[in-house]
């Protein structure tokens, strides 16, 4: 999933977002708006981990979600 992906079905993902990261505020999902940058920044200070690490867990909850919604169609 890409960045035009993702804030193109922003809407529809943020509750798994929150689901998979829980110290996410509604504030941050609205703020973020789709920016995966943002994403992965919130998710970094929100969990105190490297910007690696937050990186990687966002690419892998893109593709866990990219695979969920193919398998939908």
């Amino acid at each position: 999933m890409n960045e035009n992906m993702l804030s193109d079905q922003w809407k529809s993902l943020a509750p798994n977002i929150r689901q998979h990261w829980n110290k996410l505020t509604e504030q941050d999902l609205q703020v973020s708006a789709g920016s995966e940058s943002y994403l992965i920044d919130k998710v970094e200070k929100r969990y105190g981990i490297s910007h690696s690490e937050a990186e990687k867990q966002v690419r892998e909850f893109e593709q866990q979600m990219s695979k969920h919604s193919k398998s939908k169609h």
